[in-house]
């Protein structure tokens, strides 16, 4: 691997920073958990979620220190990693916060731009960046420190042909569950400490150009016995969009006070992953054992008449417990899984926008008082 250097003038004379979009981003590239066992995590996420076998690292590529077994959905990339040693950076990650999300991986035309832009404007550096070659060409990388342990990194892969990133191989094993219709990630959401969203709200707004789109107080999101506020933070052309997630004072201990409890900090809380067709989507995902938080019957009883007419019959709605909320755009369907890991930390959310923008602002309510009911099952509240 070559590291490469640019000088604090070449850093001030960048054509990005000239003006417009200094960070172009062209997607999600990836998303890295750091797992107890990356081999039963990707089986897992197979089984359950219909994930396709794509690329695999380990010793047998040259790698010493580490494991990872790499998954495709659509657009969405997951990659599944676990020390192979004691006493690691990534055992004391796990040891802290158990498995869970390390990197958020930004798709960029340049990874060179994209470090020393954002850290001219006040990023804490993960790495210079690097080139990895192999047969298939070659991919730069760089990275950055967001909130607690979490970084992003920066990957340009243009002059890259092979099956996913330098060190990595195909994985083509013969066990593979058919898909269940995910396409791309629609948002990633963060947890962070109390006073903490608008520094980070800042941080992605000056650091890498990042517009607010909306903004939750605890008056939006509250129920009887907790409270948290959130704002939403997107890049140029929209297509990242991170809402950002701070606890708000309330009766009892909310679900941002116990994720911050048990993941150890500030960290990702979920991953919503996009459908086309979420009925088949969450009826496959039910068959293969994934459990998901349930509203109350009476969540349908009125539900016509707060969101008007829509395509599905809300009796193909109600036995899934899947919510829909409307903007001035159009509506959304959407459903929050259960955490899928022994602490109760990071979930997924299953979302399909017809026309939508927001983000279900309308369906806050019964869903806290949801998780509020699986607070008081593990005497968390």
């Amino acid at each position: 691997m070559l590291e490469i250097s640019k000088t604090e003038s070449q850093i001030l004379n960048s054509p990005l920073g000239a003006g417009g979009d200094f960070l172009p981003i062209n997607g999600t590239d990836y998303i890295e958990l750091y797992v107890g066992n990356c081999k039963q995590a990707a089986h897992y996420y197979q089984t359950a979620f219909g994930f396709q076998p794509l690329a695999y690292a380990g010793l047998e590529t040259g790698l010493r220190d580490r494991e990872s077994y790499v998954v495709q959905q659509g657009k969405i990339r997951l990659i599944l990693t676990s020390p192979l040693h004691g006493g690691t950076e990534i055992g004391r990650h796990i040891d802290q916060h158990g498995d869970g999300v390390k990197v958020v991986a930004l798709w960029v035309d340049d990874a060179r731009d994209a470090y020393y832009e954002t850290i001219s404007r006040g990023a804490k550096p993960y790495f210079e960046p690097i080139e990895e070659e192999d047969e298939f060409g070659k991919v730069v990388r760089s990275g950055i420190h967001t909130y607690g342990d979490t970084v992003h990194i920066f990957v340009e892969r243009s002059n890259y042909k092979g099956v996913f990133l330098p060190n990595f191989r195909a994985w083509n094993p013969t066990y593979k569950p058919a898909p269940v219709g995910l396409k791309y990630i629609d948002h990633i959401v963060g947890n962070v400490g109390w006073n903490g969203m608008n520094e980070w709200v800042n941080f992605y707004g000056k650091v890498m150009g990042f517009n607010q789109l909306v903004s939750f107080d605890d008056k939006d999101i509250s129920t009887e016995y907790t409270a948290l506020m959130s704002k939403v933070m997107s890049n140029g052309n929209g297509r990242i969009k991170f809402p950002i997630n701070e606890p708000a004072e309330g009766k009892k201990r909310s679900q941002v006070e116990e994720y911050l409890d048990f993941y150890g900090g500030a960290g990702v809380q979920h991953l919503a992953v996009a459908t086309d067709d979420i009925i088949t989507t969450v009826t496959h995902l039910r068959n293969h054992g994934v459990e998901f938080l349930q509203v109350p019957d009476s969540y349908y009883e009125d539900l016509k008449e707060r969101v008007g007419d829509i395509e599905e019959e809300i009796e193909q709605l109600r036995p899934l417990g899947i919510l829909v909320d409307r903007d001035e755009e159009g509506y959304l369907l959407q459903i929050f899984t259960k955490p899928i890991e022994p602490r109760p930390t990071m979930f997924f959310e299953i979302i399909q926008r017809k026309g939508a923008k927001s983000f279900g602002k309308g369906n806050f309510k019964a869903l806290f008082e949801a998780i509020e009911r699986e607070q008081v099952l593990r005497g968390t509240l």
